[in-house]
């Protein structure tokens, strides 16, 4: 019996060790209440040799210990093209071609997510099991361009997994204004309202990234959950506007920012170098900063990983190696729990609650 009870400790000194040894190679010492990470928005493009991602997703995940991340299916790809000036638009989907474009890439991202054998979040009880440890990937959508008018794939889309869709992205659509061109509904459209009720009623969680501040303003004033601006930065000095240099009209003025913040929501700081700076220090300088400014429940990560080009975080080591640089400046660990993971899976359970039965 004795033999049998060292047995069992060995075993448990085993897994424990186990457990630790990632983080004891990153020179943490809380390996036993490690911090785990969320990202609310990331792309992998599928533009590998037949149809593979540049890299695992599984594996990337797992060089930080992210167990919350957002794939964000790219609603308006096919008809984007890349200029100096970042992406313009270059043609319009024709009847049924957004929505085709949608089932193919959704297909496309389930099939590699079942490959790395990650989980998908569906309801509040995944949410929970990601802040345990266990690895999952919301699926997102950026730009409702698959919508189409027809309200009814709003709920299609809920059915086939997706919990977290941003309203419009790179082309002109029907619902609202874009940052980055010149705005013509004068915010949200008759049907943009429409969609923000909808989602709320689906429980899906609506993403504000890309939004002009008089769609950020509208949509405030109609949700009954928090929000999420999923990615990109707060300015402190100027008001953005569409005819400026890209990256600054995808910034968020302060007001904008507190505001989704008084609505409960939460603000991505994405991994733009020529915004937030050339160093992991002075990113995470910068997310502490805004949750001085903003407060710790309202900001989170949202790297864009992928989509932005020469990003200071290139992977999800690169947003440990953020975590360990709070610690390090002493931030307390219950700030950095919640600016890693907890304001992200606060707000996606927040608009699961609000589906209605």
């Amino acid at each position: 019996m004795l033999q049998a009870e060292r047995g069992r400790l060995n075993r448990r000194r085993l897994l424990k060790a186990g457990l630790a040894l990632p983080f004891a190679l990153g020179g943490r010492a809380a390996a036993s209440d490690p911090v785990f990470i969320a990202d609310m928005h990331v792309h992998l493009f599928f533009r590998g040799a037949n149809g593979a991602p540049l890299r695992p997703l599984g594996r990337t995940m797992a060089q930080g210990n992210a167990t919350l991340v957002a794939w964000s299916l790219v609603g308006d790809l096919p008809w984007l093209q890349s200029t100096p000036r970042g992406f313009k638009q270059k043609g319009a989907p024709g009847p049924g071609e957004a929505r085709k474009w949608f089932e193919q890439e959704l297909a496309r991202i389930k099939g590699h997510i079942a490959a790395q054998n990650l989980k998908i979040v569906r309801t509040q009880n995944d949410v929970e099991l990601a802040l345990k440890g266990d690895p999952h990937v919301v699926l997102s959508v950026e730009g409702a361009a698959f919508l189409q008018e027809d309200l009814n794939q709003l709920r299609a889309a809920h059915e086939e997994g997706i919990r977290h869709i941003q309203l419009v992205h790179f082309i002109k659509n029907p619902i609202g204004d874009l940052q980055t061109e010149r705005p013509e509904h004068g915010g949200l459209s008759d049907l943009g309202k429409r969609v923000v009720r909808e989602c709320n009623r689906l429980g899906l969680l609506v993403d504000l990234a890309h939004c002009t501040e008089d769609v950020v303003a509208q949509a405030l004033a109609i949700s009954t959950a928090p929000m999420v601006f999923s990615h990109g930065s707060v300015t402190f000095e100027r008001t953005p506007h569409w005819s400026m240099p890209a990256w600054q009209a995808r910034q968020l003025s302060f007001a904008a920012a507190r505001a989704i913040a008084a609505k409960g929501g939460v603000v991505g700081l994405w991994a733009l170098r020529p915004d937030v700076g050339p160093t992991i220090e002075v990113y995470a300088d910068r997310l502490a900063q805004l949750a001085d400014r903003l407060g710790e429940d309202h900001v989170a990560f949202g790297t864009d990983m992928e989509g932005v080009a020469a990003p200071v975080i290139a992977d999800y080591g690169d947003l440990r190696r953020v975590v360990d640089y709070l610690q390090r400046r002493h931030m307390s660990e219950g700030r950095i729990r919640k600016l890693a993971i907890e304001n992200y899976a606060r707000v996606l359970t927040e608009a699961f609650r609000g589906r209605e039965a």
